[in-house]
């Protein structure tokens, strides 16, 4: 339980510690077809993605009885996983298997689930 608290706070803490330079940003109509958001998030730079603090993460789906139905698994140290409870996922990212980038915020509430910890996602990004 401490491990799980202690890594979401180190993650929020290298986070917030992220650059503060100004990106290029490129205007986008409300005529943008899904095709066209899927290839330009496909050719994302994965260098980059973590330069701007984004963490690469997997959508998991579980119908168990104590677990959150959409949890995000994400890498840890020597190759093991810990999940975040996002409480703000959008519908148009609950596919299991799915690859986000995402940049999230650690919550201190009470956990909604035995495996995840609560977060909150302040940007999220289809992932390759």
């Amino acid at each position: 339980m401490f491990l799980k608290i202690g890594l979401a706070i180190f993650s929020t803490l290298i986070l917030s510690c992220g650059t503060t330079e100004k990106q290029p940003q490129t205007t986008s109509t409300s005529e943008t077809t899904s095709s066209e958001t899927t290839s330009s998030t496909e050719t994302m730079d994965p260098q980059k993605m973590m330069a701007a603090g984004y963490l690469l993460g997997t959508i998991v789906y579980s119908d168990k009885e104590g677990d959150c139905p959409y949890t995000i698994q994400m890498p840890g140290d020597k190759m093991e996983f810990y999940y975040l409870d996002p409480i703000n996922l959008e519908e148009t990212y609950k596919k299991d298997g799915q690859k986000v980038w995402i940049k999230f915020n650690g919550l201190r509430r009470m956990n909604r689930c035995d495996k995840a910890t609560p977060a909150e996602i302040t940007d999220i990004k289809k992932g390759g």
